[in-house]
C-alpha cells in the first residue's frame, strides 16, 4: 500500500527556513504505535496526521517521542497541504478537530492565519532549576499549562543561551520559551523554544509557544498586533493578533518534498 506524505517548511517564506513538518492524510487512524513509528521515521519535530470528518478534519500531532496537545507549525503545514492538494478550495477555511478543540485556518494572500486558544502564563515565584538548566538570569518567569516562559534582558542574551538539555528535560513537563524585546525594527519580540522532554531539543519555530508569547507581549507593549521572530538556526516569522481568549497566528509555508509511504496501514 502507498500513502502520500508531504514535507512542508512552516512559518517560512523560502525553503530551508522555518520549521519542517510532515503531513499525511489517512482514511482511518491506525493504532498510536504506527503513527508514532511514522513520526520517528520522519524524524522531524512534528508529523501531522489528518482524517476527514463531517465538519472538517481530525488532526493529530506526533513528535518522534510523544503525541502532543497543540502544535502551530504542523497545523499551518496541514492547512497548506489541504489547499495545495486541492482537497479544499482556496477560499474554504480549514477546520481541524484536535486535542485542543476546534482550530481554523484561512488564507490571507501569501499568509495563512490560524485561530488558536490563548495560553497566557502566570508568574511563578521561583524556578531555579529551569534557570540553572538554561544558564541565564531572568527578568520574569511564568508558566502556562504547557511551558515555562523566561524573559531575559536582551536579544544578545537570548541568542547566547546554551541549555543543559538533559537537565532541562528533567525539570520541564514539555518545554521552556525564552524571549526578549527584539533589536531589529522589523520585529516586536524574539524567542527561542526548548523541549527536550518531548524529544525536541530546540524547535525551529513554535506556533503553540506564540499562544503564550502573544498575550505576554501584547500586555507589555500595549499592541494587539505584533510580529515575532523565532531566533533558531533556521529562523521564522510569526505574526500575532490577540483578541480576548483567542490568538491569531499567521505564517507562510513552502512545500519541500512529496513522497510515498510504502506501508501497510493496520486497522483498529
Amino acid at each position: 500500500m502507498s500513502l502520500k506524505i508531504v514535507q512542508i517548511d512552516a512559518f517560512a517564506s523560502r525553503p530551508f527556513s522555518g520549521n519542517p513538518a510532515a503531513v499525511c492524510l489517512l482514511s482511518e487512524y491506525p493504532g498510536n504505535e504506527w503513527l508514532l513509528s511514522v513520526a520517528r521515521e520522519m524524524n522531524l519535530s512534528e508529523t501531522a496526521f489528518l482524517k476527514r470528518r463531517q465538519e472538517g478534519f481530525e488532526l493529530r500531532w506526533f513528535t518522534p517521542e510523544v503525541e502532543v496537545e497543540l502544535c502551530g507549525h504542523a497545523t499551518l503545514a496541514s492547512a497548506h497541504f489541504l489547499w495545495q492538494e486541492g482537497v479544499l478550495e482556496s477560499e474554504e477555511p480549514a477546520r481541524f478537530h484536535t486535542l485542543s478543540g476546534w482550530l481554523t485556518a484561512e488564507q490571507r494572500q501569501e499568509w495563512i492565519e490560524m485561530d488558536f486558544p490563548a495560553a497566557p502564563a502566570q508568574a511563578v515565584a521561583d524556578a531555579p532549576d529551569v534557570l540553572s538548566a538554561l544558564g541565564v538570569e531572568a527578568k520574569y518567569v511564568g508558566k502556562n499549562r504547557f511551558d515555562y516562559i523566561v524573559e531575559v534582558e536582551s536579544e544578545t542574551v537570548l541568542r547566547s543561551v546554551r541549555p543543559d538539555f538533559k537537565f532541562l528535560a528533567e525539570v520541564c513537563e514539555r518545554g521552556v520559551i525564552v524571549t526578549s524585546v527584539a533589536d531589529e525594527a522589523d520585529f516586536d519580540f524574539v524567542s527561542r523554544f526548548f523541549a527536550p522532554a518531548v524529544g525536541v531539543d530546540e524547535d525551529p519555530v513554535t506556533g503553540s509557544a506564540h499562544c503564550c508569547l502573544a498575550p505576554f507581549w501584547t500586555e507589555r507593549l500595549a499592541k494587539d498586533e505584533l510580529v515575532g521572530f523565532q531566533a533558531s538556526r533556521r529562523g521564522g516569522v510569526v505574526r500575532t493578533r490577540t483578541n480576548g481568549d483567542r490568538v491569531y497566528l499567521a505564517g507562510q509555508a513552502v512545500t519541500i518534498l512529496t513522497g510515498q509511504l510504502h506501508l501497510e496501514v493496520p486497522t483498529g
